[in-house]
C-alpha cells in the first residue's frame, strides 16, 4: 500500500498512525506543503492522509496550496483511493465536495466524548460507546452530499463521516501522542482561551490510558479502510 501524507505545519504529522503503517508494510511518502513541497499525482498514491494544521480551509491567499490540495482530494475520491482526513483534513475534504466550512460556535480543544449516531456498517461500532477523544479545531464544516454522518459531540455536531468504505473524515484526532500533544501546546497555546470547551494545558497534555484508547481506535478505523479491496 502506498500512502501520501499532506502534512501542514512541522508540529503536526502522523504521529503514532507511522507505527501502524509500519506495522503493515505500508509506504509511507510525506509532502510538506509548507515548505513547499510539491502535491503527488493520484497515479503516486493509493491511500491519501491529509492532517491538521492552525489554518482555515480559505486561506489560499497565505497558503496557496490549499486550492490545489482540494482538487487533488475530489480527484482521489473521484478515482476510488482511499482518503482520510484528520481535523483540518476533514474539513478539506468537506470543502472538496462543496460542502461549506465555517467558524464552529465553540471552540473544542481537549479531550471530550462523541455520540455516535450512524447506523453505517463498517464504521457505526467505533463510535457506539461514545469515545472520548483529543479535539483542537475551531471550525467545523456542514456534512457533503452522498456522506453518512457518524458522529457528533456537545459542542460541534460534525465530529465524522464516511463515504463507503474508502473515505473517512475525522475533526477529531485519534493519531495524537504525548510528543504531538506537547508540539500542538507549545505552538497553538494562544488558542486556550478558557472558553466552555477548551480545557487547561495540563488536561490536554493527556494520560497514558487516554493516548492508547485513542490508538486503538486508530487502529481500527485503519483496518477497515486498508481491508476494501478492489
Amino acid at each position: 500500500m502506498r500512502i501520501s501524507v499532506l502534512q501542514h505545519v512541522p508540529f503536526e504529522d502522523i504521529a503514532s498512525m507511522a507505527d501502524e503503517f509500519n506495522a503493515r508494510r505500508f509506504q509511507v511518502t510525506t509532502h510538506h506543503l509548507y515548505r513547499g513541497d510539491p502535491l503527488p499525482a493520484t497515479d503516486d498514491f493509493d491511500w491519501l492522509v491529509v492532517m491538521d494544521g492552525p489554518m482555515s480551509v480559505g486561506d489560499t491567499r497565505e497558503h496557496p496550496w490549499l486550492g490545489p490540495e482540494q482538487q487533488l482530494i475530489a480527484d482521489a475520491i473521484a478515482g476510488n483511493k482511499r482518503v482520510l482526513g484528520i481535523c483540518l483534513g476533514a474539513q478539506l475534504i468537506a470543502s472538496a465536495l462543496g460542502a461549506r466550512v465555517v467558524p464552529g460556535q465553540h471552540r473544542e480543544i481537549g479531550w471530550h466524548p462523541l455520540q455516535g449516531i450512524s447506523s453505517h456498517s463498517m464504521y457505526a461500532s467505533l463510535f457506539s460507546d461514545n469515545p472520548t477523544v483529543f479535539h483542537w479545531h475551531g471550525d467545523t464544516f456542514t456534512l457533503p452530499q452522498g456522506a453518512v454522518q457518524l458522529a457528533r459531540s456537545e459542542a460541534c455536531e460534525q465530529q465524522a463521516f464516511a463515504i463507503g468504505q474508502r473515505v473517512l473524515a475525522l475533526q477529531f484526532h485519534v493519531e495524537t501522542n504525548p510528543d504531538s500533544a506537547r508540539a500542538i501546546l507549545a505552538n497553538c497555546s494562544a488558542e486556550l482561551d478558557g472558553s466552555r470547551f477548551v480545557q487547561p494545558p495540563e488536561t490536554i497534555a493527556g494520560t497514558p490510558e487516554q493516548f492508547a484508547a485513542i490508538h486503538r481506535l486508530m487502529g481500527q478505523m485503519i483496518e477497515i479502510m486498508a481491508d476494501d479491496k478492489p
